[in-house]
């Protein structure tokens, strides 16, 4: 038996545990993490090429002129974005891909994929019970100033409503509650029919 690629597509409110959750799941060796692009400036001990690949705005602009992203949008006045090439030939060698996008980028996603990446998409959203506890996991990150933390919060009204629009809604307790979750749709998705093939 072969089994195709899984595209797990993960978002997350700024806030709402997905980079604790990504850095718990690097232990797992049975899927390739697909690094996002970037315009933003990294962030204290941030590599690139590891965390993200920081790009130009207009290196970027050049990328998304020649057709290289599967999705990209802009977040918080920076871009974001995913190089196509790389998770369609994980997925065709039989890998797992995981995805860290925004609900913007996991709606292009869905939305243009062709057939056989609509199929390999197990789509997860991850989010705090309530804004109070958005807002003080915010607050304790410390990572932006107010104005940038009155636009994150803002806009993580907005992102928390599209919960609906995805397979999986996971809502994050401790670092480990969410690490088990995810780690059962993970297995729950290799385990389904249509992704299993005889070789």
């Amino acid at each position: 038996m072969k089994r195709s690629g899984i595209l797990f597509v993960l978002s997350a409110p700024s806030g709402g545990g997905k980079s604790t959750l990504l850095k718990l799941l690097t232990v797992e060796d049975r899927f390739v993490y697909s690094i996002s692009c970037t315009t933003r400036a990294p962030r204290p001990g941030e590599v690139d090429g590891t965390d993200y690949h920081f790009l130009t705005v207009d290196d970027f602009q050049k990328r998304v002129a020649a057709g290289e992203f599967l999705e990209h949008a802009e977040v918080h006045g920076n871009f974001y974005g995913t190089l196509r090439k790389n998770v369609e030939s994980s997925l065709a060698d039989g890998y797992d891909v995981l995805m860290d996008v925004d609900i913007q980028g996991a709606a292009q996603i869905k939305t243009n994929a062709d057939a056989a990446l609509h199929a390999a998409i197990a789509d997860v959203f991850l989010m705090p019970e309530t804004m109070e506890i958005l807002e003080k996991r915010l607050n304790k990150r410390g990572t932006e100033t107010p104005e940038q933390l009155a636009v994150r919060l803002r806009n993580a009204e907005v992102e928390m409503a599209a919960w609906v629009h995805y397979r999986y809604r996971i809502i994050s307790g401790s670092p480990q509650d969410d690490l088990i979750n995810f780690r059962a749709i993970m297995l729950a998705e290799r385990m389904r029919t249509e992704r299993l093939k005889i070789s």
